[in-house]
């Protein structure tokens, strides 16, 4: 029986009255989530690189969805300029290494870049490898320094947004620039480049090139990994550490993955991929998603254990900058010492990484851990 227009009314404010505003968000969400399923589903099929928008009824006026949902972030001018120093930069097979800078990493005080830079020099056949690496500036300082050491830099401008200061874990700052840094790599797929994406504080000690997947579209490093890189279930990646080939699905994918930010609101990039590659949309693009081994990729989270194989250790798993340079300076001092030894003596020896000292007690503090791990007072 259909109902008329007044008991529908009746009806709807019944519902309204009864439903509570963690409900109604619920609902909102699954609602948004199925729509832009839907959406990239539609381009199952495509092969033609290009940019899409999404479709208008997807677009609300509100100021969250009409900013979390804008792809074409770069002006024609700063397209042209990255593309300058994308073409300069570039492998002959059209890959670049990006990394981002903001004015508290480059600070010569406490400089990240410094340290990130040396292992690239310091380490086996990386060197020439910053022939191909392209530092996105997020600030004008971090911009000014990276023209005085480096030769590839771009300036990457956010209008209305700071990201010259350091932006600790989780706070607004951090989001908007993890965030950021998803929809400006869709933007270098788009141009048809591949990239090798790493922080800042990864540090180079082996070319990682020979260790990718010659059939996967994107590839990230762990924080923990299972021991099976195409385990989606329990591998969980860490965003400072990927290698993406420019494609029709690469692309889709970084679209639908800067746009889940609107189902998974407060979460950073990392968490919503952790979420999100569970989503049948990965297998309607066919997307060929692998994790990378920590034995070559490793970390403060999870190290790589043998130094006659190690490409790069991340600082993860660490809070604060000054923590990350203190720990990252003896692990560059530990890469030194294995180093020093007689190739002979390498394969042979018990060296090793010491355990982080300042992030492992700020993580505990960060955390509330007592020393054993578990739950306690905040330690001073």
């Amino acid at each position: 029986m259909r109902l008329k227009p007044q008991q529908r009314r009746r009806k709807t404010a019944v519902i309204l009255r009864i439903s509570s505003p963690a409900t109604i968000s619920h609902y909102i969400s699954i609602f948004f989530g199925e729509m832009l399923r839907r959406y990239f589903c539609e381009f199952k099929s495509s092969t033609l690189l290009h940019r899409i928008r999404l479709p208008e009824y997807l677009v609300s006026s509100t100021d969250m969805l009409s900013s979390s949902l804008s792809f074409n972030s770069l002006s024609e001018r700063a397209y042209s300029s990255l593309e300058t120093v994308l073409k300069e930069a570039s492998m002959n097979d059209r890959t670049v290494i990006l990394t981002t800078l903001n004015e508290a990493w480059a600070n010569p005080e406490n400089s990240i870049l410094d340290l990130f830079l040396a292992s690239f020099r310091f380490s086996q056949e990386t060197n020439r490898l910053l022939n191909h690496l392209v530092i996105i500036a997020l600030d004008q300082n971090a911009f000014a320094t990276c023209k005085r050491v480096h030769t590839h830099c771009f300036a990457l401008s956010s209008e209305g947004v700071d990201f010259s200061q350091e932006a600790y874990f989780m706070t607004p700052d951090y989001l908007k620039m993890m965030w950021r840094r998803v929809d400006f790599l869709r933007s270098v797929l788009e141009m048809g480049y591949n990239f090798l994406f790493t922080d800042a504080d990864v540090m180079w000690f082996r070319d990682p090139f020979p260790h990718f997947y010659s059939d996967a579209d994107f590839q990230i490093a762990c924080d923990h990994y299972s021991g099976n890189s195409t385990d989606v279930e329990t591998n969980i990646p860490n965003g400072g550490f990927s290698f993406v080939r420019s494609n029709i699905r690469s692309i889709e994918f970084y679209k639908y993955w800067y746009s889940s930010r609107v189902i998974y609101p407060d979460m950073h990039d990392q968490d919503v991929l952790n979420r999100i590659k569970f989503d049948s949309i990965l297998t309607d693009i066919n997307l060929k998603l692998r994790f990378l081994d920590t034995t070559y990729f490793g970390g403060f989270c999870e190290p790589s254990k043998d130094l006659n194989k190690v490409c790069t250790m991340h600082a993860n798993c660490c809070v604060g900058l000054e923590n990350k340079v203190h720990d990252l300076r003896i692990m560059l001092q530990d890469w030194n010492n294995f180093m020093a030894l007689p190739p002979s003596m390498r394969s042979e020896t018990n060296l090793t990484w010491r355990d982080p000292k300042n992030c492992s007690l700020a993580l505990r503090r960060h955390l509330d851990l007592s020393e054993d791990g578990t739950s306690g007072e905040t330690m001073s």
